[in-house]
């Protein structure tokens, strides 16, 4: 078993813990450790978007960006 600690969760969190691991066959464990890579990737994403939203803000920058990405282009059709 790895090592592991206790965390408090409310009544209604716990129960909805519960469906989803039987719902998908999982531990508790399992749905914890998906669930927490889910928000990070979700957490990245926005991240991401909002980085290149202020990019895009930026004509200057804009208009670096695409030339810069042009120069790493590869002549192989896909994009």
């Amino acid at each position: 078993m790895t090592d592991s600690t206790t965390i408090r969760v409310d009544r209604d969190t716990h129960r909805r813990l519960l469906d989803l691991s039987q719902s998908a066959d999982l531990s508790l464990m399992e749905v914890l450790r998906r669930a927490t890579a889910a928000l990070e990737q979700q957490l990245f994403v926005a991240e991401a978007k909002s980085q290149m939203q202020r990019l895009r803000a930026d004509p200057q920058a804009w208009a670096d960006y695409l030339r810069e990405s042009s120069l790493t282009e590869v002549a192989d059709g896909v994009n």
